[in-house]
């Protein structure tokens, strides 16, 4: 049974932060009822930026508190951006940033990505080089024209996101709308890479449900095609059977990298 939506004003009340870092970020094999989703978007990651052009500037929208997509494009983006609605997830990666005593560990996410591109020694760097490319850490709202308001960002070169949209959108139309917001932020000619779930309806964390937008496979292609996108990769990998998984109920994760079209308008 779909749950009700889970406005902004639901997140700020009842999402913790921390609790969502340790259920899903404690390990870097993620939660047993993921069915192995956090293996399947690093490889995907490490071989986008690793084979892939470096960038000027990359923005990620809705980072939650998490550093894994940062860490798997640091040292492939002289700056980053990265960017949430939840005032408690800027505040995690704030600690981070500032090597705070308190702030979550991801060493271990570093570690492994480092292994992944070949060296796993290279994990303090790889943590260090982050730091120093990350250069703002953003409040933002996707359903929103200008996601970032009040600042004014230029159109970067890489756009980053993670089951945010889904999460942040009461139907379908918001979805195309908020879709629409973000690729505002994206130059033409620019990489948008994007990691979601597929049919899920809910997510869990700390006993709280989250709801999410339910959308199949021919939908996103559609309103990626419609929203001005060409599709360069698309990977599929299923989730558990739904009796396994108590914490949410997609059916598959999906990873894409798509291009901006050069005559799309900013």
């Amino acid at each position: 049974m779909e749950i009700g939506f889970s406005d902004g004003d639901y997140y700020e009340e009842k999402f913790d932060s921390r609790v969502f870092l340790e259920t899903y970020f404690n390990s870097t094999f993620g939660h047993r009822q993921e069915n192995e989703f956090l293996a399947f978007t690093l490889k995907n990651l490490v071989n986008v930026f690793s084979s892939g052009p470096k960038f000027r500037r990359l923005l990620e929208i809705g980072s939650g508190p998490c550093l894994h997509f940062a860490l798997c494009a640091s040292g492939h983006a002289t700056e980053m951006v990265l960017s949430d609605f939840v005032p408690s997830n800027c505040q995690e990666i704030e600690l981070w940033l500032k090597n705070d005593a308190g702030a979550f560990d991801w060493s271990h996410f570093a570690k492994l990505v480092c292994e992944l591109e070949g060296n796993r020694e290279k994990w303090t760097e790889k943590e260090r080089k982050l730091r120093d490319s990350i250069k703002q850490v953003l409040r933002c709202d996707v359903n929103q024209t200008n996601p970032l308001d009040p600042v004014e960002l230029e159109p970067v070169d890489c756009l980053m996101t993670s089951l945010c949209l889904e999460v942040a959108c009461k139907d379908k139309a918001a979805y195309c709308a908020a879709l629409r917001n973000v690729t505002a932020l994206l130059k033409p000619g620019g990489v948008l890479i994007m990691n979601g779930v597929l049919n899920q309806t809910f997510y869990t964390v700390n006993n709280h449900k989250f709801s999410c937008v339910k959308f199949d496979q021919a939908f996103l292609r559609n309103i990626l095609k419609e929203v001005g996108y060409e599709i360069e990769q698309l990977e599929i990998f299923d989730g558990l059977d739904k009796s396994q998984n108590t914490l949410s109920d997609f059916n598959a994760i999906f990873f894409l990298v798509a291009q901006k079209n050069k005559n799309a308008p900013c």
